[in-house]
């Protein structure tokens, strides 16, 4: 459907086509007729299937139906994201799409100088995009004022019960207005999610374009079995192997994304670390230069897995599994969008078996197997406990801790020699009689 067709005035249809979109996806074609009618939405969709634009174009169609406040520096709308990456995204779809329209926009986040911020808000902001904590300390410095929001948006919301934002949540809906328009959008419906919409949402509209937790049929999923300590060899053979240009890698730890980006620059392939720990003009040029192509490969903690917008990104690694199965969906999320297609490789140990059948029980279906020539699985070997608890929890920087795994000699090295098991079909072919490619061996 053309977006002509969805309410839509011209300026912003304008603004749609010079970001060069034509067509509305499914879940922009459901909920923008809704929210321009000024319901209340409750909506889930696939990763990638434009959630930002669902709820930007029409906030800013309602904002110009709608008399501004008489207040000059008061917010009209407020959208409240679980990660800084997600804001700044947010932030630049909101400009792009209102660049014809009147409307003063303002992104804050932490773990940046709270002062420019504070400069910035000086002269109002029609619309602010935050997270929670930067916005509360903003408010308790009498910077922003929230007392005429007229729509509030829970963007990610499912994300921010995950980071442990419920509390603060809570302390924002005190200080906006009891009247107003309020969207949330989530990955998932979650239990947890059902009864936070329940406080929030005044007969809403339900929204469902995807069955929960499904990845996009877009994404091939394969599993490389491969002993954990040869990971960081396989995966530099098949990035270098296939020739891949931009390759966002999965790992479980900060420590883990640092000593994984150094290991693959010592290879010959460029490489960076982005996560919590990192300043956020570091995140920001990573991130940058990831998409220039300054850099080949990005290594990220799931901080990373939501946010992240780059378009046609060909392919997500896993080095590590998330101890959480829900996080697997997230990840392999940044590939395969808008229509792309997309490939997500795991590379998975004996030790992650157990978090391997987890994520397979969630998809309900087995993720195909390639054994790759040269990295044979070592029968030998037994599987051990992966960290989890206070450690994982404190190490990824998640508000959610892991779920306690249950590892044991049980889950043997034959799961990973099943019938069924190929050999890797990416169009290379190892040299004969060398089968464990000594270049990517470590030193």
């Amino acid at each position: 459907m053309s977006f002509n067709n969805l309410g839509l005035q011209q300026e912003i249809v304008q603004a749609i086509k010079e970001k060069g979109y034509t067509e509305a996806t499914p879940i922009q074609i459901k909920v923008i007729p809704l929210i321009i009618d000024r319901h209340d939405i409750l909506a889930s969709a696939q990763t990638g299937t434009g959630k930002t634009a669902g709820f930007t174009l029409p906030l800013l169609q309602v904002l110009m139906n709608t008399k501004k406040s008489e207040h000059k520096h008061a917010v009209r709308a407020l959208i409240l994201t679980p990660t800084r990456e997600l804001a700044a995204q947010v932030g630049e779809n909101v400009k792009a799409y209102g660049k014809h329209l009147p409307f003063r926009t303002q992104v804050i986040f932490g773990g940046v100088n709270i002062n420019g911020q504070i400069k910035k808000l000086q002269n109002g902001a029609d619309i602010l995009i935050a997270t929670p904590g930067r916005l509360l300390d903003l408010v308790s410095q009498n910077v922003i004022d929230l007392s005429q929001i007229e729509i509030l948006v829970l963007d990610e919301a499912d994300r921010m019960l995950d980071m442990g934002f419920i509390h603060d949540i809570k302390k924002i809906l005190k200080l906006i207005p009891s009247k107003r328009q309020n969207l949330l959008f989530s990955a998932t419906f979650s239990e947890e999610i059902k009864k936070l919409a329940a406080g929030i949402l005044k007969n809403p509209q339900t929204i469902e374009v995807a069955k929960q937790n499904t990845p996009t049929d877009l994404v091939t999923h394969i599993i490389y079995p491969v002993d954990n300590k040869r990971k960081r060899e396989l995966l530099s053979f098949l990035i270098s192997t296939n020739k891949w240009e931009q390759v966002l890698v999965f790992t479980r730890t900060k420590h883990g994304a640092n000593k994984l980006a150094k290991q693959l620059t010592i290879d010959g392939i460029i490489s960076e670390a982005i996560h919590g720990n990192k300043s956020q003009s570091a995140r920001t040029k990573a991130l940058a230069d990831f998409k220039s192509g300054a850099i080949k490969v990005l290594v990220a903690t799931d901080i990373a897995a939501r946010g992240l917008d780059i378009d046609q990104l060909p392919h997500v690694v896993n080095f590590e599994l998330p101890n959480v199965p829900e996080d697997y969906v997230h990840r392999i999320g940044r590939t395969g969008r808008a229509g792309n297609n997309g490939w997500a490789c795991s590379l998975v140990c004996i030790d992650e078996l157990k978090l391997l059948a987890d994520i397979e029980k969630l998809l309900k279906r087995k993720i195909e197997k390639k054994l790759e020539p040269g990295f044979d699985v070592d029968s030998n070997i037994s599987a051990e406990p992966i960290p989890n608890g206070k450690n994982a929890h404190t190490a990824n920087g998640q508000g959610r801790g892991p779920k306690p795994q249950n590892n044991s000699s049980s889950h043997s090295q034959n799961a990973f020699h099943s019938k069924t098991a190929k050999k890797s079909t990416l169009g290379h072919k190892p040299k004969s009689g060398n089968p464990s490619q000594e270049k990517f061996r470590r030193p």
